[in-house]
């Protein structure tokens, strides 16, 4: 089944459900959690292959932890393993942004997190990434739905920019003073945004 916040306040009682809310880094993920723990029970899913160099993944890594940590939320991270996202999108390397690539590194996080949170027991699964105002919402939850379906967990699913979601989520990290990337994360990205 699909959710968004509005129906999901509705049926919630004296516990908080369980969500797995995966980050693609802190600056837009940091406003989202510190809202979303006020109806959820939430735990960060970091789990970005994509991003490259592995230096580059260490700083939004260590950002995110550092942040999720000291905030009382657990971090859950998975093996970077740039070779395997490489082997993934291999011959759609020179793709624009928000192509076929994209909505593949798309899928592949966001099936990742659904399976996690189903074999631990979350109610709910959800995504950071559609806060981007570079990042098409709509094909995000698409492939949330149908994945939501496929693994049988719920998703949110949620235009985060809305509502002035992505100018709360900037002021917010730069409150917190986040390291601020320039690329979404893959070489392919740092290469040439077409944005």
């Amino acid at each position: 089944m699909v959710y968004n916040l509005v129906n999901i306040k509705f049926m919630t009682n004296s516990l908080k459900p369980k969500l797995l809310f995966h980050s693609c880094c802190a600056p837009c993920s940091g406003y989202l959690v510190s809202e979303l723990v006020k109806n959820f029970e939430v735990a960060v899913y970091y789990n970005n292959p994509n991003i490259y160099p592995a230096s580059e993944y260490q700083i939004r890594k260590n950002e995110a932890q550092k942040f999720f940590t000291d905030y009382g939320v657990k971090f859950i991270e998975i093996d970077y393993d740039h070779n395997k996202w490489l082997e993934l999108v291999k011959g759609l390397e020179h793709e624009p942004e928000r192509g076929r690539r994209c909505i593949l590194c798309y899928h592949f996080r966001l099936e990742s997190a659904a399976k996690y949170a189903k074999a631990h027991d979350y109610d709910f699964f959800a995504s950071s990434l559609a806060i981007s105002p570079y990042k098409k919402s709509q094909v995000l939850n698409n492939l949330g739905r149908a994945i939501a379906k496929k693994i049988g967990v719920d998703f949110i699913a949620e235009d985060w920019k809305k509502k002035d979601g992505y100018k709360k989520a900037t002021a917010f990290a730069k409150d917190f003073d986040f390291y601020r990337q320039d690329y979404c994360g893959c070489e392919f990205s740092r290469r040439s945004t077409n944005i």
